[in-house]
C-alpha cells in the first residue's frame, strides 16, 4: 500500500470520526477534507476544488428553489389538505395516504423539506382525530427517506451516482429509471408499518405527545373577547348590504359587529382582508365577531347565512388575514386618544378585535381612551402586521400566532408552480434538454411569474449542503488517483468475487448502509459509487444493478435518528428513543434489500445487451 493510498484512507477516517461525533459541522468537514487533498499534494488545487463547479452542485442548489417554490405556492400544504380529508378518523387509511403523499412530493422536492411540512400536518390531524401521532410521524419520515428512491432529482446521492456512471463513459440514469424499484419498496414499507412496524412504536393509548405550545389566532382571542363570537356568515340575494362599501353600511355602529374578512366569489373563492373602502356583494362570505344576539338580529335582517366551519377553509382563510398582539408603548403618541379617535383601520390597515388594561379584557373599549402597556388584539392582512412591527416607537410586539407559520405567502399561483414543475419533469424525462438546464429553466420560470422572489431563491439554498457536497466529491478523484480504489475492488473481489455479481452487489448495499450511519448519505455514495463500477468491470457485467443498489440504500438510512436529518427532525415531537429506530427500521432496511436484490438484475441484466 502506497503512501499516498494511506494518506487518503486516514483523511476518510477522520472524517468519518468527526461526521459520527456530531461536533464539527458536516461543511466544515467538507472543507477540511478539501484542504488536506491539496496540502498532501494528492490532487491540485483545480482537482480538489472542481467540485464546486461540479454540475451535480448546480442540480442541488436548482432543485432545492424549485421545492421552495412547490412550498411558497401551497402545493405542499394542499396535498396535506387533502389527506385530512379524505384520511378521515382511521390510522391505516391516514397512514397509507400520508406515506404515499411524503413519497411523492419528496420525489421532486426537498425531503427534509417535505418532513418538516408534514410534521404540523401530521399532529393537527392526530389532535383531530383523537389519533396518536408517534404512529404516523416515524413512518411518514420513513416514506420520505423513500422518496430517494423514485426519481433521479429527489436525493443528492442520485445525482452523485449517475454523474460517476458518465465520468466512467456510461449512460447516466435517467429520470424514472429506478422508479419501479423505489414504489416496489414503498409498498413493501406501507406493508410493514401497516402490520407490524406500528406496533412496535406507542399503543393508541400513549399519552399525548408534545405539540406546539404557540396558540392559535382563536385562542388569542378567548383572552380578549369577552361575550362575542366569531361567526362565517353568506350575504344572500336579499340582503340590503350588497353593493355597499362598509363605510356606507355602518356595520359597526348599527350592530356592534366587526367584520375580518370577506371571501368573494369572483376572486376565485379567495379570502381578502377589509378596509372602510371595501364593497359587500351578494354571494360574499364575511367573518363577523359581535354578541350573539347582534349577530342574530344582522342575520335576520340583512338577509345572511350562516356557514359551518371547515378547516381547510379556515387554514386558506389565514394565509391572508393574520392577527397580532401589541402591547402600547409608555411612550406612545397614542396614550390618551381612543380607537376611534385614532381611526386606526384607516391608520394602520388593522382592526382592534379587544384590548386588555391590568390583565383583564374590556368591554366597549372603542371609545375608551388608550393608556401604556394596554395590550391590544388586531386582525388584518399579514404585510400590516409586519408594518406594524416597524411601529416600535407606538407598540410592542408581543405575540404572534401559530397560523403565522403555516401562511402561504404566492398561494394564487399554485396551478402556475404545478405546471412549471410539470414542464421541467417533461423535458427531462424526453431529453429534450439536458436535466441541468431543464432544472435551472424552472427556476427562471418561477421568477419571472412570481412563484418565488429571487431573495427567497437564494434563501432556499442552504449553502453549507452545497458546501459539504462539493468538498466531498474529490475524494472520489483523490481514490482513483492512488489507486484506492483498485486496492478495495481487489480485496473485493478477492474475498466475494467468487460468489457472483449477486454477493458482490449485496455487499456495496450493505457497505453504503454502514458508511451512511456515520458520514452524510451523499458522502457514502461519494465513497462507494465508483468502487461499484470499478467492481462490475472487474467481473465482466453491467455497472448498473451495482450503481442501483448504491442508490438505494443511501436513502435507506432508517436504522438511527441521528443519520439523516429527515428521520432526525420526528424525534422531539414523536417523543422517540434510539431504540425504536433500531427494531422498526433494521428490518425495513433488510426487506429495502430484499427487493433491490431481486428487481435491479431484472430491470438492468447483470449482462448488458
Amino acid at each position: 500500500m502506497s503512501p499516498e493510498i494511506i494518506i487518503v484512507f486516514s483523511i476518510i477516517g477522520v472524517a468519518a470520526a468527526m461526521m459520527a461525533s456530531n461536533r464539527v459541522r458536516f461543511d466544515i468537514v467538507a472543507v477540511l477534507v478539501v484542504l488536506s487533498l491539496i496540502l498532501s499534494g494528492i490532487l491540485t488545487p483545480s482537482e480538489a476544488l472542481a467540485g464546486f463547479g461540479s454540475t451535480v452542485v448546480i442540480l442541488v442548489a436548482g432543485l432545492l428553489v424549485v421545492g421552495e417554490m412547490l412550498d411558497r405556492t401551497g402545493v405542499a400544504n394542499g396535498i396535506g389538505n387533502l389527506i385530512l380529508k379524505h384520511g378521515g378518523g382511521s390510522e391505516t387509511r391516514l397512514l397509507v395516504l400520508i406515506m404515499i403523499g411524503a413519497a411523492v412530493l419528496g420525489a421532486v422536492m426537498s425531503s427534509t423539506a417535505v418532513v418538516a411540512i408534514f410534521i404540523p400536518i401530521v399532529l393537527r390531524i392526530a389532535k383531530e382525530t383523537k389519533l396518536n401521532a408517534s404512529r404516523i410521524l416515524l413512518p411518514m419520515s420513513y416514506a420520505a427517506l423513500i422518496s430517494g428512491m423514485l426519481t433521479l432529482i429527489a436525493t443528492t446521492p442520485n445525482l452523485v451516482i449517475s454523474e460517476e456512471l458518465v465520468g466512467a463513459d456510461y449512460e447516466g440514469f435517467g429520470f424514472f429509471s429506478f422508479t419501479l424499484v423505489g414504489f416496489a419498496v414503498l409498498a413493501i414499507a406501507i406493508v410493514y408499518v401497516l402490520f407490524f412496524g406500528r406496533r412496535m412504536l406507542a399503543s393508541e393509548s400513549q399519552p399525548e405527545i408534545n405539540e406546539n405550545r404557540v396558540r392559535s389566532i382563536l385562542g388569542m382571542w378567548e383572552e380578549y373577547r369577552i361575550d362575542r363570537e366569531m361567526r362565517q356568515l353568506r350575504v344572500g340575494d336579499g340582503s340590503q348590504l350588497g353593493s355597499k362599501t362598509l363605510a356606507e353600511l355602518n356595520i359597526q355602529n348599527e350592530y356592534g359587529v366587526l367584520i375580518s374578512g370577506i371571501k368573494r366569489q369572483k376572486a376565485g373563492k379567495r379570502w381578502l382582508s377589509v378596509d372602510a373602502t371595501t364593497e359587500i356583494l351578494s354571494g360574499d362570505t364575511i367573518i363577523a365577531a359581535g354578541k350573539p344576539e347582534e349577530l342574530d338580529r344582522m342575520q335576520e335582517e340583512q338577509s345572511m347565512v350562516a356557514e359551518p366551519y371547515s378547516t381547510p377553509e379556515a387554514v386558506r382563510r389565514f394565509w391572508e388575514i393574520g392577527a397580532a398582539t401589541v402591547m402600547v408603548h409608555a411612550e406612545s403618541a397614542l396614550i390618551g386618544k381612543s380607537l376611534c379617535d385614532l381611526e386606526f383601520r384607516s391608520r394602520y390597515g388593522l382592526q382592534v378585535f379587544g384590548l386588555r388594561r391590568n390583565g383583564e379584557a374590556v368591554a366597549d373599549y372603542e371609545t375608551l381612551p388608550l393608556e401604556s402597556s394596554d395590550f391590544l388584539l388586531v386582525i388584518g392582512p399579514w404585510r400590516h402586521i409586519q408594518q406594524l412591527q416597524t411601529a416600535a416607537h407606538d407598540f410592542v410586539m408581543l405575540e404572534l400566532p401559530a397560523e403565522k407559520t403555516t401562511v402561504i405567502p404566492a398561494y394564487m399561483k399554485m396551478s402556475v408552480a404545478i405546471m412549471i414543475l410539470a414542464a421541467m419533469v417533461l423535458l427531462s424525462v424526453f431529453d429534450i434538454v439536458p436535466l441541468v438546464a431543464a432544472v435551472i429553466m424552472a427556476v427562471m420560470a418561477g421568477i419571472f411569474t412570481r412563484c418565488i422572489t429571487i431573495e427567497d431563491s437564494y434563501r432556499a439554498i442552504p449553502w453549507s449542503s452545497l458546501v459539504l457536497v462539493a468538498g466531498m466529491l474529490p475524494l472520489a478523484d483523490a481514490l482513483e488517483k492512488t489507486g484506492g480504489t483498485k486496492l478495495i475492488v481487489d480485496a473485493l473481489m478477492g474475498s466475494l468475487g467468487g460468489g457472483g455479481p449477486v454477493v458482490v452487489m449485496s455487499a456495496l448495499f450493505f457497505l453504503t448502509a454502514a458508511l451512511g450511519l456515520f458520514l452524510s448519505n451523499t458522502a457514502a455514495a461519494v465513497l462507494v459509487a465508483p468502487i461499484a463500477i470499478t467492481s462490475a468491470e472487474a467481473l465482466g457485467v453491467s455497472p448498473y444493478p451495482f450503481a442501483l443498489a448504491v442508490l438505494i440504500a443511501a436513502s435507506a438510512a432508517f436504522m438511527t435518528p441521528v443519520s439523516t436529518p429527515v428521520v432526525t427532525l420526528v424525534v422531539e415531537p414523536g417523543q422517540y428513543r434510539f431504540m425504536d429506530f433500531v427494531k422498526v427500521g433494521v428490518p425495513l432496511l433488510i426487506l429495502t434489500y430484499l427487493v433491490t436484490v431481486f428487481l435491479a438484475p431484472l430491470m438492468f441484466p447483470f449482462t448488458p445487451k
